[in-house]
Order: structure tokens, then sequence, then C-alpha cells
């Protein structure tokens, strides 16, 4: 897992597609960390998931890692943390 300083707490989690490597999951990470609004960016490469904290919008974050030649798709009802969100 490749981490950057947390500085706030929830935000989006994503499911990433086409990483083949741990190198791929730090290439996502560096792309998700420059996306403005952008506070903090976990990529685990073993699950395949992308964990951004901060007011980024979900727009700029999957744009920028198709940019990046990887899919990508909002996981619905979970947050940062992995728990899944309350109603």
């Amino acid at each position: 897992m490749v981490e950057l300083e947390a500085k706030s707490p929830g935000g989006i989690t994503l499911s990433i597609s086409g990483m083949t490597c741990v190198g791929c999951a730090n290439t996502v990470t560096r792309v998700l960390a420059r996306v403005a609004g952008v506070d903090s960016a976990t990529v685990d490469f073993a699950s395949g998931r992308a964990m951004v904290a901060g007011g980024a919008r979900l727009e700029d974050l999957i744009a920028a890692v198709t940019a990046a030649g990887y899919g990508v798709q909002p996981l619905q009802g979970m947050t940062a943390g992995g728990q899944h969100e309350r109603s």
C-alpha cells in the first residue's frame, strides 16, 4: 500500500482497473495526489482500491486516473476508511 499523509477524514473510494504491479499503484497515487483539492491518496494494489481524502471533485479524480491509462469507477456507499455509509 502506498500512502501520503492524511489531513482530513472521510473521502472517496475508487475501484482502479488495469494495475499490473505496485509501480502502477505508485503511479495512480501520484496522479491522484496532483488533483486539486486532494489532501491524501492511498492506493492498494492487492484490492484495486484507491482512497482519496479532501475536497476534490469526483469528475477530476476520474479524469486524472483515466488520462494515466487506468480504468476507474467510484465505489458507491463507501467512505475512504472502507466503511459503508449509513443513510
